[in-house]
């Protein structure tokens, strides 16, 4: 199966990988909202993310990797490391830009650059906490004709990032850990709500005459 789906990347690269980016990346717009337990799926959200990831960050990486490649070809170390510094200085704060204005664009908001505004800088500097090591095993290990897919799978947990980060957060890694596991104080509160709620339909059960 493995060998199919290698095959077919070979024979349609651009579609595939592009499609899979595009996947993985609204899938980790579901993925934030599944982790906020919302009553209601937001697929307008998601339909926006979608919209982003396949108009812009899917083509963009895919002829983003090829033109690294073949400005800076193979995966010596050298060629490697000035790769991943051209990635991480022009690619990621263009590709995190597009994403907080392209949704709020999407979204019919006045103010488009207001998000952007707000939270591009602490995205970023998270970002670099997390993007320089995946890039770094991209252009050292994986062939070119996979790198987006690759890529996109990477970009499923970040797009569950900045979703949070656009929505609830402030683009800090601190927020999100925070968000995805809260204080235990804050986790025990329904807990402590439904014993006491049990407790006083207990008592008025028992109060009530025979």
């Amino acid at each position: 199966m493995l060998q199919a789906f290698l095959r077919h990347v070979r024979r349609f690269p651009w579609v595939t990988n592009v499609t899979l980016y595009g996947c993985l990346f609204a899938g980790g717009d579901l993925v934030h909202q599944w982790f906020s337990a919302r009553d209601q799926m937001d697929w307008r959200h998601t339909r926006n993310v979608a919209a982003v990831a396949f108009s812009f960050h899917g083509n963009f990486n895919f002829f983003w990797m090829r033109l690294l490649e073949r400005r800076f070809p193979g995966n010596s170390a050298g060629m490697v490391m000035k790769k991943l510094l051209l990635d991480q200085t022009t690619a990621a704060p263009l590709a995190t830009s597009v994403f907080y204005t392209g949704v709020s664009f999407l979204e019919g908001k006045e103010d488009i650059l207001e998000d952007w505004r707000e939270k591009f800088l602490n995205t970023y500097k998270t970002g670099l906490m997390f993007w320089p090591f995946m890039q770094f095993l991209n252009f050292a290990l994986v062939p070119l004709y996979v790198r987006t897919t690759f890529t996109g799978c990477c970009a499923f947990v970040w797009a569950t990032f900045l979703c949070f980060s656009r929505q609830t957060g402030d683009g800090t890694a601190g927020a999100a850990l925070a968000w995805m596991f809260p204080p235990k104080e804050e986790a025990a509160e329904p807990a402590k709500d439904e014993i006491e709620s049990k407790q006083k339909v207990e008592e008025t059960a028992a109060s009530r005459p025979a």
